[in-house]
């Protein structure tokens, strides 16, 4: 009778809803947290939306800043605001984003994904609170994160995000915030004297994405290099561009695509933030 009850009670933890969104997001400068622009306020308008449309039961975010060998899920009840990053305001580091976590659905990812394992290390990183701070002020949904296993082949994501399809159908938001054109190196100099005007290769390899994205052609997006010149340029390194790859991986037949905001600044960084379904 106990066997019973307990396949019934996590029978019941697995209610379908309709479909959730997918979302990537841009997240760029920590300083976006602050910010009050047209970036920021997009946020808030997807936010709005998607309470309007569903409130998630749960958000999973697949950030740029959650690197490890293996994947790992956050357990978490409790995850704290981790602020990695150096050399901003003190108003910066006095933010926290006080979410509960979800355990109960990390388990449910858990049980799908056999080769992941729990993670009670890892909190709520930049690439994750600085962007529900504008979609989901109120830090009231729960949330937790899928580490990124920086030691596997770049098509290995794409596979892997499409076993958390389910989670669409269970009430749960998911999100990948990174950058689709992340160069630093080429940024910094136009940060340092606020010049916001893009370099023509980080706006032609946007562009080139932006292409591929609406042809749901991941296998190009995973062999960037093809793109020419501007794809390494663009992509020094796979960490911001990964998360991009889980989200259009999650896209169904029937799921529109939709570009909410679409910018390249600073030198080498696109904001380019879309909508799944």
């Amino acid at each position: 009778m106990n066997f019973l009850q307990d396949l019934h009670k996590t029978a019941s933890g697995f209610q379908q809803t309709a479909k959730m969104p997918v979302l990537f997001v841009g997240h760029g400068s920590p300083m976006n947290a602050l910010a009050d622009n047209p970036f920021t306020q997009t946020l808030h308008q997807l936010g709005r939306d998607i309470r309007n449309r569903q409130p998630p039961r749960a958000v999973l975010v697949v950030s740029a800043h959650w690197l490890t060998r293996g994947t790992f899920v956050a357990v978490n009840e409790r995850p704290e605001t981790i602020h990695d990053f150096g050399g901003f305001p003190q108003e910066l580091f006095d933010m926290q984003y006080p979410a509960p976590g979800a355990p109960e659905v990390a388990q449910e990812v858990l049980a799908a994904l056999p080769d992941a394992h729990p993670s009670d290390e890892w909190g709520l990183d930049h690439g994750t609170w600085t962007v529900l701070h504008h979609l989901f002020p109120e830090a009231d949904i729960p949330v937790f994160q899928l580490s990124i296993d920086y030691y596997k082949p770049i098509t290995y994501h794409a596979e892997l995000a499409r076993q958390l399809q389910f989670l669409r159908r269970r009430g749960v938001l998911i999100l990948g915030s990174g950058n689709i054109v992340h160069n630093l190196r080429q940024s910094i100099p136009n940060f340092m004297h606020d010049d916001p005007r893009p370099h023509a290769w980080a706006v032609e390899f946007d562009e080139w994405a932006k292409a591929k994205i609406n042809q749901r052609d991941l296998l190009s997006l995973a062999h960037y290099q093809q793109a020419g010149a501007s794809g390494p340029l663009s992509v020094p390194t796979p960490d911001h561009y990964i998360p991009m790859l889980y989200s259009l991986a999650l896209a169904e037949a029937d799921d529109d695509i939709r570009h909410a905001f679409e910018e390249v600044s600073f030198g080498g960084m696109s904001m380019r933030t879309f909508v799944v379904g």
